[in-house]
């Protein structure tokens, strides 16, 4: 398959940059589309209104319920934004790997 270590070095130099490509692609989306994610803020308005309608009607439950659910979304938006931030990471790491195998090969300057 590879006729000697520069073929394979060149392969996985240009694998690892296209894959660097794809996960930074991949973490953009996730970023953004948390960024524009207007159903968890339509949720989240929606839970506050019943929150403070329970308040001045005095039920406890209803009121207990509103804050979980607040409480979950606000969980569920740290998630995705730290799996959005640690692909972006991760994609920079392979698109350096990719960089120092292709320089160390006299590639790039």
């Amino acid at each position: 398959m590879f006729t000697n270590a520069f073929d394979f070095q060149i392969t996985m130099a240009t694998i690892l940059f296209f894959l660097g490509l794809i996960v930074m692609a991949i973490s953009i989306f996730i970023l953004t589309r948390q960024a524009i994610g207007k159903e968890v803020q339509t949720l989240a308005q929606q839970t506050t209104k019943l929150a403070e309608k329970g308040i001045t009607e005095n039920l406890a439950g209803l009121v207990g319920n509103a804050s979980s659910l607040i409480n979950a979304l606000h969980e569920l938006a740290k998630t995705n934004t730290g799996i959005g931030v640690f692909l972006v990471f991760l994609g920079i790491a392979l698109l350096t790997t990719a960089y120092i195998i292709s320089r160390n090969l006299g590639i790039t300057p």
